[in-house]
């Protein structure tokens, strides 16, 4: 699509350059049976220049060609219904391209959305005095979590008060869909005030893309996802399931920051040598799950009851797995995991995580591109 949209522009600025030649007496070009003056090739032109630019904006991943394009779009069909009896045709060139640039520009504000609740969101994350977990402090935690915080390397580590990470996910939409889709998503927590932004970028198939925005903040969910960055499939906030359920996810994605085990907003209930149930309450949401480790404290699987969505009647049971642990930056920590929700007569693992970046205590945090 891209590249198809590449030469669709690009000729379509170089027949503007034909209108140029025609008024300058440097081609006959018969295509246009009106003459054209001076001062209109001059148009014809700046819309071919104009033209050629977004070609170039789109061949080089920039985000901001479509501003270039608008300006030649509106050029463009300025010429066109002045020459319209011999140039109507190229007004579907127009509106291909109008269309293209509808879609770019969205996608353009839904990251500029997202980056701009991220800052905000990271604003107030930058501790100045760094603090070292020590054994002392973790001596009150259950024997299994002090076993991971051991074995994961965060003893002796500073205490992680922001996060970034970038991830590789496969993804099922629904139980019965039998091919995965692809997408890339782009993570941030901070840990003082428990919050994350999580945005992600899915290709259904070569022809859609959606894109979706999952929040945590001030004890708060907040859920966004659009067709094309553009057509609303869902936008749900200020409902308690979804707070409890984004309460949860935070409380589940800990394992890629374990310092924040200590973290005052988490009481531990120990259940056997291998579990323990955390409890989580942040401003006037509360939630809870069940971690799962094995003899050496390395995480293995997160357990809770969970509202898949707001009209949901009851919580389902959702399971959080870790298929492969790494170190990174000194921290042991799950790099791939699935997620699965337990059906009525089957469970449905609807995703499928590889992080393919983490950065902890950012003093500047990564911005993703606009």
């Amino acid at each position: 699509m891209r590249i198809a949209l590449i030469i669709t522009i690009g000729i379509h600025g170089i027949i503007h350059l034909l209108g140029f030649l025609k008024a300058f007496n440097l081609y006959e070009f018969n295509g246009i049976s009106q003459p054209i003056s001076e001062p209109f090739g001059i148009m014809w032109l700046l819309a071919c220049i104009l033209f050629i630019i977004s070609s170039f904006l789109i061949l080089i991943n920039s985000n901001y060609w479509w501003i270039t394009g608008i300006v030649g779009v509106i050029l463009s069909q300025f010429l066109i219904l002045n020459y319209w009896s011999d140039a109507k045709f190229g007004t579907i060139v127009n509106i291909i391209v109008l269309v293209a640039i509808l879609l770019t520009y969205s996608a353009f504000m839904f990251k500029k959305k997202v980056n701009a609740e991220a800052v905000k969101m990271f604003e107030n994350s930058v501790e100045t005095e760094k603090s070292i977990v020590t054994k002392q402090m973790i001596q009150n935690l259950p024997t299994i979590v002090q076993k991971w915080l051991v074995s994961s390397g965060t003893v002796g580590k500073e205490i992680i008060y922001n996060i970034y990470l970038e991830q590789d996910l496969q993804m099922l939409m629904k139980p019965e869909q039998k091919d995965w889709n692809n997408g890339k998503a782009k993570q941030y927590f901070t840990t003082k005030s428990p919050a994350f932004n999580w945005s992600v970028n899915l290709k259904v198939n070569s022809l859609l893309n959606i894109v979706g925005r999952d929040k945590f903040e001030n004890g708060k969910g907040e859920m966004i996802i659009k067709l094309f960055s553009l057509f609303s499939m869902a936008n749900t906030k200020n409902n308690e399931k979804i707070n409890q359920a984004a309460l949860q996810r935070y409380l589940a994605e800990i394992v890629w920051f374990p310092s924040f085990a200590l973290s005052p907003y988490i009481t531990w209930e120990t259940i056997d040598e291998k579990s323990t149930k955390a409890t989580m309450k942040y401003k006037e949401t509360k939630g809870s799950g069940i971690f799962c480790f094995d003899e050496n404290g390395t995480f293995k699987k997160f357990i809770a009851m969970r509202y898949k969505d707001v009209n949901d009647t009851k919580a389902t049971e959702w399971k959080v797995t870790a298929t492969k642990t790494e170190e990174r930056n000194g921290i042991k920590i799950p790099v791939e995991l699935t997620a699965e929700w337990k059906l009525k007569n089957s469970s449905w693992t609807w995703l499928k995580v590889k992080i393919t970046d983490i950065k902890y205590n950012v003093q500047k945090m990564p911005i993703a591109d606009e």
